[in-house]
Order: structure tokens, then C-alpha cells, then sequence
């Protein structure tokens, strides 16, 4: 064989291993093998928590590592927790905008005989189901492509939040062995699947069978989603006849340094960092604050005031059944603007 010919054929092998490392060949089946080796450590452990023999053996091997998954964990806001804290005017014309109120009006208006029923058996506000809806999956449009097992168990292998992902991971397994077809779950990258985006262990608590038929489907049926969704909140500690905050001006002489609040949260403490100390509502009426657009609630309800962008904008009194929207997700933004399309749901 000629030099020339060598050099070329080396050439081409350097190519071809270049090329595969690119596409991520010789490190993804290092990932498969790994992600395995993983998942057999565990086996012991779901089969202790009730999954079947079965049910491990048939989906476990069938996983394969996403780096997809990883990715998109990797660029979460709590991967990142001393970034600075944008502004909310921003997320709110995003998420508050005229197609999500238009979209929940006609969600809430053709469902009105199911809302009441079920905010009757449970207290939770009819907008307020409809809006969690609407935040989680734009009222069913969109609930996330990806497999949930292959995506629970890379983030349980991956190791950032191992006992969490483990765990989910093992549930979903146990809803296959409830009769869930397999096929069924899909769902976001992070786990969350259905029209409420729970992730398998909440399914297996607070899924509920909205419409009589004797299955939780919160992937097909508007009745078991919206149901589902109160039965978190009722299972959150929601009280039936509070609202959730509303708007109000503060004054400029509002002494915030005054207000401040010594309690830290041991769930997302950032989140609860931003709030001030509890007050009743006599007591913020007392330091001249005034609601927007409506009248003050009981004198004796406590709330707390948070200024999402700083003084001198519009600012929220916040109640406890806030805080039981921040337990469905732990986001000052997202909170405020489940509470926000609530109220223009209904408006």
C-alpha cells in the first residue's frame, strides 16, 4: 500500500471517529450502559415499593439516555439560584395575554355545569381550576413529546435530584401496574404529563375521575383534569371564600424596611424571601394602601405584600390560598399569574 494511500485511508478514520463523536455515539453507549447499570441498582428498591417484577423487567431495558433531558434541566432558573431576578410586567403580557383570557373564557363558559359541581364539592374557585389549566397546557393544546420513564430515569441517573427522579421514576412503574397502558405516558421533559402536569406520584395521590366512568384520564377528559386540579388544591389547604390577593397602590411613605420578614421558607425560600410579614387587612388599610378595582376583603384576613418589580409599581396583597398556588408551582410569576387570568377569566 502506498504512503499516499495510508495517509488517505488514516484520514478517512479520523473522519469517521470524529463524526461519530460528534453525533455522540462512543459516549451515548456509554450513557446506555451506564443509565442500565443504574436502573439495576434500583430494581431491588421498586420492587420493595410494589412495582412487579414484571412490569421492571419489561420497561427498564427498553431506556436509553437523553441528553435532550439534561440539557434542558441543566438551563432550569434552580440550576442557576443567585442569577438576578427579572422583571414580572414582561411574563405577565406573556401569560396574561388576550389569546390564554379568550381561550379560558370559552373553557370556562362550555364546561360551567362541571366547574360548579366540583368547586361545590371542594371550594376551589371555578377560574382558578381553569387557569391552572390553562398556565399548565394552554387548556390541553400542548402536554409535552417526551417518554417519561426514559426521561425519569436519565435525570434519576444524571444525579442533580437522584431521590427525586428515583422516586417518580418508580411510580410511574407503579401506574402501569394500576392499568395505565404504557403508551399513555408522554409527557413534559422534567415528568409532568396529563391536562394539570403532575408528575407520577402525584397522579398516584390526587388524580381524580371527574366524569363517572371509574378512571382518572387526565390526558382525555376536561372532567377528570379540572377535577384533579381542585383535588391538589383541597389536598394544598385552599379555603373556600378567600380570594387569592389582588392588586393595590401603596403609598410612598410606606416604610418597607418595617415590613420585613425574619421566617425563611425551607421550600424555595427565594420565592417567599420577596414577601413581607403577614398583616390583616385593617392593618394594610391602616398604613394607606388602597385596592385596584374592587373593595378590601375581612378586616381579619391576613396577607402579606409583595412588590414584584419594586416600589412605585403595582404591587399584591396575597393571601394563604396564594401560597397553596405557589405549592402547585413554586414561582412568584407563575403564581401571580394564575391569580391574574383567574380573575380576567371571569371578568
Amino acid at each position: 500500500m502506498s504512503g499516499v494511500s495510508v495517509r488517505l485511508r488514516h484520514l478517512g478514520l479520523t473522519i469517521a471517529l470524529a463524526c461519530a463523536a460528534l453525533a455522540g455515539g462512543p459516549a451515548s453507549a456509554q450513557d446506555d450502559a451506564g443509565l442500565q447499570a443504574f436502573l439495576q441498582s434500583i430494581r431491588s428498591k421498586a420492587i420493595a415499593e410494589g412495582v412487579s417484577p414484571a412490569t421492571f423487567d419489561s420497561v427498564a431495558p427498553t431506556l436509553t439516555y437523553n441528553p435532550r433531558v439534561i440539557q434542558l434541566d441543566r438551563g432550569q432558573p434552580e440550576a442557576a439560584p443567585n442569577a438576578p431576578i427579572p422583571p414580572f410586567a414582561p411574563y405577565r403580557a406573556q401569560h396574561v395575554d388576550a389569546a390564554r383570557i379568550t381561550a379560558g373564557r370559552a373553557a370556562y363558559q362550555r364546561s360551567r355545569g362541571r366547574l360548579a359541581r366540583i368547586e361545590a364539592e371542594t371550594g376551589v374557585p371555578e377560574q382558578i381550576m381553569v387557569a391552572i389549566w390553562g398556565h399548565e397546557t394552554n387548556y390541553g393544546r400542548v402536554m409535552g413529546g417526551f417518554d417519561l420513564p426514559r426521561s425519569l430515569a436519565t435525570l434519576a441517573y444524571e444525579g442533580r435530584r437522584r431521590q427525586l427522579f428515583t422516586d417518580e421514576f418508580i411510580a410511574a412503574l407503579k401506574m402501569i401496574d394500576r392499568g395505565v397502558p404504557r403508551s399513555r405516558l408522554i409527557g413534559s421533559w422534567a415528568g409532568a404529563f396529563g391536562g394539570p402536569q403532575f408528575l407520577p406520584s402525584v397522579y398516584l395521590r390526587l388524580a381524580r375521575d371527574g366524569d363517572g366512568d371509574g378512571r382518572a384520564d387526565i390526558w382525555s377528559s376536561e372532567a377528570d383534569t379540572l377535577a384533579s386540579i381542585a383535588n391538589y388544591f383541597v389536598n394544598a389547604g385552599w379555603r373556600p371564600g378567600q380570594p387569592w390577593g389582588f392588586a393595590v397602590t401603596v403609598p410612598g411613605s410606606l416604610n418597607r424596611a418595617a415590613l420585613g420578614t425574619s421566617t425563611v421558607s425551607p421550600r424555595c425560600p427565594r420565592v417567599h424571601e420577596r414577601h413581607s410579614r403577614w398583616k390583616t387587612m385593617r392593618e394594610w388599610r391602616a398604613l394607606g394602601l388602597v385596592p385596584q378595582g374592587r373593595g378590601w376583603p375581612a378586616d381579619d384576613m391576613l396577607a402579606t405584600l409583595l412588590e414584584p418589580d419594586g416600589p412605585g409599581r403595582t404591587a399584591y396583597l396575597l393571601t394563604g390560598n396564594y401560597r397553596v398556588i405557589l405549592d402547585y408551582n413554586c414561582s412568584n410569576f407563575y403564581a401571580l399569574s394564575v391569580g391574574l387570568l383567574a380573575d380576567e377569566i371571569v371578568r
